[in-house]
């Protein structure tokens, strides 16, 4: 487990570097800048052309990047082309509602996915498992955006149950306006988890391992919770990891949807604004939660996955 610990975080620093690189290397292609969404369309070439100089948009990409860089071995993702204020402080202050909102997501999603997974793969080909996995790719086929808007719709237009938006308030104070955008988290990352689940439940319950351990009067609960469940989980956890990155991806699109004030509407903002190290400063912050998850989950399902002894001759 030690080495296997140190190869993987080897890999998740490379995929850091990469990603560093690549994130620069993208953004500073983008069309337009910063200094022509300031000034306005109104604006001359050579104000343009001033502010570009003022803000360092006129150097070479090679030392533009060594600058970001070495401000990033700092902690200073740089300062907002458009606001002047710096790009961390930004992005600390729209992470609480992200954070908040994907931390109550998994806090449903995996109890959920557990328990249908574990109920589906225990009665495999029954008509709950029919109708549970129905349920679930059905809910999973339906795009983020379409799904937000008949929760909105049904539970805010017509039935005033719980509220549209989280435009002015406190998430955490208000905790009524996580409902409609959780469940849309939820329903779009359920069946795949719950999916995986489902099969590796499956596969033990149909082995050799789930025969015996029944055949010596072990209760059902303890033959499923402590040696089918344990052997299973491993492709489900790197399958939660995925969900992760489903959530970020899909938190730009319910952020906006349900005027939350977090990463997802903050990035959006910025790309429209050209502001460059904001939209880096996301980018990363994103990256860094991906590759994190993906080496948390890799450990964990190599923890899991049962180890065969090498061979003695």
């Amino acid at each position: 487990m030690p080495g296997y610990a140190a190869r993987r975080l080897g890999f998740a620093v490379l995929q850091a570097m990469f990603v560093l690189v690549a994130t620069f290397a993208v953004t500073a292609l983008l069309p337009g800048d910063a200094a022509s969404v300031v000034l306005g369309e109104q604006a001359t070439d050579e104000q343009v052309a001033t502010v570009r100089h003022r803000l360092g948009l006129d150097q070479p990409i090679l030392d533009r990047f060594g600058h970001w860089f070495s401000g990033l071995l700092t902690g200073d993702l740089g300062r907002s082309l458009v606001t002047g204020a710096p790009v961390t402080e930004e992005i600390a202050r729209r992470f609480a509602a992200t954070a908040l909102l994907a931390g109550v997501t998994l806090l449903v999603l995996v109890p959920l996915a557990l328990g249908i997974g574990v109920t589906c793969g225990l009665r495999e080909g029954s008509r709950i498992d029919r109708v549970l996995t129905s349920v679930t790719l059905f809910l999973h086929a339906i795009p983020e955006f379409v799904l937000g808007l008949l929760l909105v719709a049904g539970f805010a237009v017509y039935t005033g149950l719980l509220p549209a938006t989280a435009a002015g308030t406190e998430p955490a104070a208000r905790p009524e306006v996580l409902v409609l955008p959780v469940i849309v988290l939820v329903a779009r990352q359920l069946c795949d988890v719950a999916r995986q689940l489902r099969i590796g439940i499956a596969e033990q319950t149909r082995g050799q391992v789930a025969g015996h351990l029944r055949l010596l009067g072990l209760p059902e609960r303890t033959v499923v919770l402590r040696h089918l469940l344990p052997a299973a989980a491993a492709p489900a956890v790197q399958q939660l990891a995925r969900a992760v990155e489903g959530l970020l991806t899909g938190t730009v699109i319910v952020e906006s949807l349900f005027a939350f004030t977090g990463l997802g509407t903050g990035f959006v903002e910025a790309v429209q604004n050209r502001d460059v190290p904001q939209v880096q400063g996301y980018v990363l912050t994103f990256a860094v939660v991906v590759v994190l998850g993906n080496l948390v989950a890799d450990l964990v399902a190599h923890r899991l996955t049962p180890q065969r002894e090498p061979a003695k001759w």
